[in-house]
């Protein structure tokens, strides 16, 4: 059986652990909104038709900040719309997902969502077709407190002010699906006067420039550059995007995704901190890596009806997940855990239905999917600081990445307690691996979970919603300050250990 060896050592930090990591994205897209979290007349409805089914499930998740209304959504958005008596609310057609969207949920729903979610609200204003002046408009009515026409009107319509300081500056620009393209020096002006004007306001506002939409794009690093020099000290983050999939059957690259993201992320530090230096300024830009998953397919339109219907909430990407996905997503989390000197919001994309770790159906059951384990897990168990981890690991070739290796892991330390998440990422067998913890002082296993399954394509279902949990992980043997586990092919494992 091949072996591998990992050192920890608590003086081994990195950084801390940012609980933003653990976000996630709720966009006005397919079934995410309407009969996802929010469907009046479901039988675990509150008074705000917000399922409580799925409220439960995103408080188990660990969500800590959502993302909100998009998105390819928000470039189309008028804010105003989605304010107010519902029953004056206007029906629009939504361009970027060919559908209608009714503004029955909106921008005040989304506030008691989330207060009642324990979640922070991270919104993201339109720069596709609009500019400053809506931005500033819709910041007054979302945060000033009154005495004002815009949060007057707030207040007239019963909602405290939301106090959001987690705000995207525009979505995805530099894509060309995307309602109001610019070219980087366009956004990047844009980005910086609305920066320069929102902060007139609350000068301890975060603000997220918009990076590229995935690092294949034929302006990756030259968008970053020209952008960050436009807004360098107007903003705190730039946003990374990245979906991950195995539509070409190479599974072996697809269980190395996280080396494309630990390269991703590196690359725009790597021009970040180089339009620093060009500047001589000594902030650092932090990543925002606001969108993130597994996703399958063509990117095409899926849909009850008709594709080219105007429907409202039609379905749309709404994937199947299996256990090899899972075990993908809790390496993409060792991946953004990893760089928590640099990524200090993450934000799984999306939350629900559309391809996310929570479904439903209209009227009827919600459940998790195999990808919600390693999430809720990896936010439950990591805390206080990330620490970097000495590794040994024999080594499993792929097509894209080259030779990488079998295992990958990172670990955290907080009062005394060590987490440990590892992954297995080869599909030829088990890997031995030998975890010395002997300048860790470790005294106890508290804790041993796996994602595994003998079928790596199994799946949860409505009719069978546990097919794929994370089982008690036998295997693990602790001696002498040293871990002993067998890692299984395709898998995920989280250890807990207590320290002295």
């Amino acid at each position: 059986m091949p072996t591998a060896h990992l050192t920890i050592d608590p003086a081994f930090t990195i950084a801390p652990v940012n609980r933003r990591t653990f976000g996630t994205f709720v966009e006005h897209m397919g079934r995410c909104v309407y009969t996802g979290i929010y469907e009046p007349g479901h039988a675990t409805a509150d008074e705000d038709g917000f399922r409580k089914d799925v409220l439960e499930l995103t408080r188990e998740l660990g969500v800590s900040v959502v993302r909100y209304p998009g998105g390819n959504f928000v470039s189309g958005f008028r804010w105003e719309d989605s304010v107010g008596p519902r029953a004056e609310r206007p029906r629009r057609l939504d361009l970027a997902w060919h559908s209608v969207e009714t503004n029955e949920f909106g921008l005040d729903e989304f506030s008691r969502w989330c207060a009642k979610a324990g979640v922070e609200p991270m919104m993201a204003i339109n720069l596709g077709t609009r500019g400053v002046q809506e931005a500033l408009d819709l910041l007054e009515y979302a945060n000033h407190p009154g005495g004002t026409a815009l949060s007057d009107l707030r207040e007239q319509h019963g909602a405290a002010p939301y106090g959001i300081k987690l705000w995207c500056l525009g979505n995805e620009l530099d894509g060309p699906w995307q309602v109001g393209h610019k070219t980087p020096t366009e956004y990047g002006r844009l980005a910086a006067e609305t920066a320069r004007a929102m902060r007139m306001i609350d000068k301890d506002l975060e603000l997220v420039a918009c990076g590229s939409s995935s690092s294949r794009m034929p302006l990756f690093g030259t968008w970053e550059r020209d952008v960050l020099r436009e807004t360098y000290e107007f903003v705190e983050y730039i946003s990374c995007h990245a979906y991950y999939g195995n539509d070409d059957g190479d599974t072996a690259s697809f269980l190395a995704s996280a080396v494309n993201m630990d390269h991703f992320i590196d690359s725009v530090v790597a021009t970040a901190d180089h339009v620093g230096a060009e500047l001589k300024s000594s902030k650092k830009i932090g990543i925002s890596f606001d969108e993130w998953n597994v996703w399958y397919g063509d990117r095409s339109r899926r849909t009850d009806g008709p594709g080219e219907a105007w429907e409202v909430a039609p379905r749309r990407i709404e994937d199947e997940y299996n256990v090899t996905d899972a075990v993908v997503l809790g390496n993409l989390l060792i991946s953004l855990l990893r760089h928590s000197d640099r990524v200090g919001v993450a934000c799984l994309a999306q939350l629900a239905n559309v391809i996310a770790p929570i479904m439903t159906e209209p009227g009827g059951a919600a459940w998790r999917q195999p990808t919600f384990h390693p999430f809720a897990i990896t936010s439950r168990l990591a805390a206080g600081q990330v620490l970097r981890i000495e590794t040994d690991s024999p080594l499993v070739s792929t097509a894209k990445y080259g030779d990488v290796p079998a295992v990958d892991a990172v670990a955290t330390y907080d009062d005394g307690q060590i987490a440990l998440f590892a992954v297995n990422r080869s599909s030829e067998g088990p890997v031995e691996v030998t975890v010395d913890l002997t300048r860790a002082g470790v005294t106890s296993l508290d804790e041993a979970v796996i994602v595994h399954d003998d079928d790596p394509l199994a799946t949860n279902s409505a009719a069978h919603p546990d097919r794929v949990t994370a089982q008690p992980f036998e295997s693990a043997r602790l001696a002498d300050g040293k871990l002993t586990i067998t890692l299984p092919a395709i898998s995920w494992t989280a250890l807990s250990l207590s320290t002295n």
